[in-house]
Formats: C-alpha cells, sequence, structure tokens
C-alpha cells in the first residue's frame, strides 16, 4: 500500500525561516506568506469590507483599461507578477487583446487552478502559467520570448518590499520584460492611520488567519512544534518608514523546535512577517525612475487615495 508523501521541503523556505528565527530582529519573508492555503485565506481578505485595496484598484482599472490599450498598445504578451486568482486580469485582457497571457505565482497548485479558470473565460487564448519566486531570477517562455511584453503588478503588491528591494524589483522586471515593454502597477497611497490598520486587521480575524498560516506551515513542512495557540496577530504602522506592518507576537515565553533548531522567545517579541508601504504621489514616481521605468500616464482615486501608473521600459542613456 502507497503510504501518503509529504511534500519535498523548500530549500529556500527552510534556509529562510531558520535564519529569519534567529536573526536578532525576527522576520520571515512575506513570499512565505503565500502557500495554498495562505493564497487562499488572502483571497478572502480581498472581499472584507475593511480592505480598499482590491475595489479600489479594480475600479480604477475598469474605469481605465481603455486608455491602458490606447497607449500601450493591443496585441502584446501579458505578464502579471504575482498573479494569485487573477480577478483583476480580464478587465486587462478585454481591454488589450494580448497574443498570450502569462501568469507568475509562487504557489504552484494556487496559479494552475487560477490559470484553468481564466482559460475558462478566453478560450483561444494562449495561457503559459509559470511557477515562480518572481522575486528571484526567472525564464519566460520560450513561446513568448520575442513579442514585446505588458508586465501587469496590480494591488500594490510592490509596498510589500523595502525600498531597496522593490528597485531590485523594478529593476529585474525591467530586465525580463525588456526595452520598450510596458508595465502596469499599482501603488498605495498614505491615508489616515484608522483606515490603513483596519485594512490589516479586520474585525472577522482574516487578516489573523493569514499571518498564522505561516506557523501552521513552518510546523507542516520543517517538523516544527510552535505552540500557534501562544502567538497573536499585530498590525502597527510604522510612520517613520511610511508603512503598515504585519507581526506575530507571543503572548507569553516560548520555547519551540524548528528543522532541528531550538528557538526561544519572550513574551511581547515578535516575527517580522510582512510590510505594506505607502507613498505619496512624487514617492511612487521615483521608485520607477530608479527601477529604470518612465511614468507615462497616471490615474488616481477620488481623494488621490490609491494610483495605477503605467510606465515604459526606454533605452538607457549614456549620459543625463
Amino acid at each position: 500500500m502507497n503510504e501518503l508523501r509529504r511534500p519535498p521541503t523548500d530549500p529556500a523556505f527552510r534556509a529562510d525561516v531558520l535564519a529569519g528565527l534567529a536573526a536578532p530582529i525576527r522576520a520571515i519573508p512575506a513570499r512565505w506568506l503565500y502557500d495554498h492555503r495562505g493564497s487562499e485565506l488572502f483571497e478572502a481578505i480581498t472581499e472584507l469590507p475593511e480592505y480598499y485595496l482590491t475595489r479600489t484598484d479594480f475600479a480604477l482599472l475598469d474605469r481605465h483599461a481603455g486608455d491602458v490599450a490606447r497607449i500601450a498598445g493591443t496585441g502584446d504578451v501579458v505578464v502579471e507578477f504575482g498573479s494569485g486568482s487573477s480577478t483583476k486580469t480580464p478587465l486587462l485582457l478585454r481591454a488589450v487583446a494580448p497574443a498570450a497571457y502569462v501568469p507568475v505565482d509562487i504557489s504552484g497548485a494556487f496559479l494552475r487552478q487560477s490559470a484553468d479558470a481564466l482559460q475558462g473565460l478566453f478560450p483561444s487564448l494562449p495561457i503559459h502559467p509559470v511557477e515562480a519566486d518572481f522575486m528571484r531570477p526567472f525564464q519566460l517562455p520560450a513561446a513568448v520570448a520575442m513579442r514585446r511584453k505588458l508586465g501587469f503588478f496590480p494591488g500594490s503588491t510592490i509596498g510589500n518590499m523595502v525600498p531597496g528591494t522593490a528597485v531590485d524589483l523594478l529593476r529585474a522586471m525591467r530586465q525580463t520584460l525588456g526595452v520598450g515593454a510596458f508595465l502596469l502597477i499599482a501603488m498605495d497611497r498614505v491615508k489616515p492611520i484608522e483606515t490603513l490598520l483596519a485594512a490589516y486587521d479586520d474585525a472577522q480575524g482574516v487578516t489573523a488567519a493569514f499571518n498564522l498560516n505561516l506557523l501552521h506551515r513552518i510546523n507542516r513542512e520543517l517538523d516544527g512544534d510552535v505552540p500557534v495557540e501562544a502567538f497573536a496577530h499585530r498590525a502597527i504602522w510604522n510612520d517613520g518608514l511610511s508603512r503598515i506592518e504585519m507581526h506575530l507576537e507571543a503572548m507569553e515565553d516560548v520555547r519551540f523546535e524548528v528543522a532541528g533548531a531550538r528557538f526561544e522567545m519572550r513574551r511581547g517579541e515578535t516575527i517580522h512577517t510582512e510590510n505594506s508601504h505607502k507613498y505619496g504621489p512624487r514617492d511612487a514616481r521615483l521608485l520607477l525612475t530608479a527601477g529604470g521605468w518612465t511614468v507615462t500616464d497616471e490615474w488616481t482615486a477620488e481623494g488621490d487615495t490609491f494610483a495605477i501608473l503605467l510606465a515604459r521600459a526606454d533605452p538607457l542613456r549614456f549620459a543625463p
């Protein structure tokens, strides 16, 4: 009789968790929040009343997808970074009528499930799912390599990265997509703290479950015995760094083991799991410029609370 086997442990996950738990300021990269269960929980978060980002992003794209097609053109290849459930994608695909669509996501099962659903909406569109961590170099399918690209990075996901990492990512996107490509990217703006905190600490506790799922994943995939019930989700506003931070706080002194390594945490200590930076209008443009992109157009929500920007990868200049 065949035994059920646990999928092999991702060595990068193991390395990041062990290094993060041993660091003076404990932190684990946010990308590891998105296993299959984490991806499901995040999709539930996007439907919460407090989580304004998805609704606002969707409304802006619905209003301006035609403008994107007029400026960037049609018939290119759309490459979506961190595609998730691809809920906003049909708005863009209908407008730009691409030659192909390439969703890129770290959660393979969730990626394929979403790609299948999208294929049902666009049966004649070639779809090439790529299971990859888009924060690291990856190869686009050979079938689309020579065509012009339109990168798509919705949801203000860029806000999850510290500025240096965000610039590195934008440069990597430029290299992946090539000179002449366009990038359509969403960026959240600074707004009242109460609104921000509610979006990352909802009344139903879905965001808390999303954050705590990381500990369940560690226990499941890394032979951990972390007492999940001894931790609580915390969302705080860091005004100096203009970001919401998510933490897992130990509510009592704890000891646990992960992948054979022992750890201790005192009550009140936290594991930093995610950032969500918020930008001013000039901040967003400066970030894109530093990443090698030239902003061509920008559309904002009422009150300048959220923006989608279209940028182009122009040839690099020899001098100012």
